[in-house]
């Protein structure tokens, strides 16, 4: 079973869904959005990060990977 993480979700992710996805409260989602490192999309007044993003970022932030 190898499934891709996320794949009920959209290709670019909302607050909202940022928070249900990593398990976090929508503070929680909005404090990681304004993480320096964090691959924040800004349109307009929106916070979003794309999926592709997402998974990139927790791969670099995994196991102490950090670079």
């Amino acid at each position: 079973m190898n499934k891709e993480p996320f794949e009920n979700y959209s290709d670019v992710l909302n607050v909202q869904q940022l928070a249900e996805a990593l398990h976090l409260s929508r503070a929680g989602a909005y404090n990681l959005l304004k993480e320096p490192d964090f691959p924040t999309l800004k349109i307009g007044g929106r916070k979003l990060v794309t999926k592709q993003d997402l998974l990139a970022w927790m791969k670099r932030h995994t196991n102490g990977q950090e670079q």
